[in-house]
């Protein structure tokens, strides 16, 4: 059962229903997911329950249902809130990029395409909303695993190699549990991996959706 109409659903089970129940609403029988962190927890909960309905599965920057350290992303993400409030930042170039001088020049690169869209951009979410996808996170970090090993599904997996929000061992925990898939982690990057090195991922991320 999911959320009533403009509330964040609060666990992650609830958003996974109210994804089958929009698919369905679209009337479509056979799906692709692309997931970024949170999107790959529901992606993950949605494909065990329905895994009829999905084809292929790109699951990144995120990892599995009671993955080591993954409730610790509550405090991780008021802790670089707070440091991007402090630096007139974007709070985003402290979840998702490294601090070294590379990771640096990729935030703000990542924070200028973001705004390159001008019309029917999504409405900010509430910090309601926001506190809720956080607790949702919490509680699917600290609960028991899914068994990921049923999943025949082709899998692309993709994160930097220094993903401070849901720690890059849990994508090659991922990868061990989903037989057949493939991991691509990226060198000095954290969660925004893919958008750091999205020349990269992107024609990759393509071809495999394609096969």
């Amino acid at each position: 059962m999911g959320a009533s109409s403009g509330e964040v659903p609060d666990s992650i089970e609830a958003m996974a229903d109210d994804a089958y129940t929009f698919i369905k609403a679209l009337d479509f029988e056979k799906i692709d997911i692309f997931a970024f962190s949170m999107g790959g927890m529901i992606a993950q909960d949605l494909v065990v329950k329905h895994p009829e309905l999905v084809r292929k599965l790109v699951l990144t920057g995120t990892g599995p249902r009671g993955g080591k350290d993954m409730d610790k992303v509550v405090g991780t993400t008021y802790w670089d809130m707070l440091r991007a409030t402090v630096t007139r930042s974007d709070s985003k170039e402290f979840l998702f990029f490294n601090r070294d001088a590379a990771g640096v020049a990729a935030g703000k690169a990542f924070i200028k395409r973001l705004k390159e869209r001008q019309h029917d951009r999504d409405k900010a979410i509430s910090i309601k909303g926001f506190q809720t996808q956080l607790k949702a996170i919490q509680k699917y970090g600290r609960s028991a695993p899914s068994d990921l090993s049923k999943l025949t599904h082709p899998t692309l997996i993709a994160n930097g190699d220094h993903d401070r929000m849901v720690p890059t061992v849990l994508s090659h925990d991922l990868h061990r549990r989903i037989r057949g898939s493939e991991l691509i982690i990226y060198p000095n990057s954290g969660h925004g991996g893919i958008f750091q090195h999205h020349t990269q991922f992107a024609p990759i991320a393509a071809e495999f959706l394609g096969r």
